[in-house]
């Protein structure tokens, strides 16, 4: 991943993790747990929108680089403010061990 800097990561971003949580019945509900945070770079790739529910839904791919991490997955999720990121895959670029590439998918809500 040349050309890479430490300046282009401008995105504070909070990476986090699903755990189940006892909802009182008998089942669980899914919550999120922060993990770290950090610097990253937010990319958009693409846009599109499907009908779901009888409504419009916004559907948009990002490619999010950060400094390498060994524990990231793709059940995790990056938050930015208000908005996530839902990990689909990840990427050791290069294989060196510098770099964090995940492709991660927004949605309307």
């Amino acid at each position: 991943m040349s050309g890479t800097s430490i300046g282009g990561l401008r995105h504070r971003l909070i990476l986090e993790q699903s755990v189940p949580t006892p909802d009182g019945g008998g089942g669980n509900t899914e919550s999120w747990v922060q993990v770290a945070q950090v610097w990253g770079a937010v990319e958009p790739l693409s846009g599109g929108e499907s009908v779901q529910a009888a409504r419009i839904a916004g559907r948009h791919m990002y490619q999010i680089r950060v400094r390498y991490r060994a524990d990231v997955e793709p059940s995790m999720r990056f938050r930015l403010g208000t908005r996530i990121f839902n990990i689909l895959s990840i990427e050791n670029a290069g294989e060196r061990g510098r770099w964090l590439r995940a492709l991660c998918e927004e949605r309307d809500l």
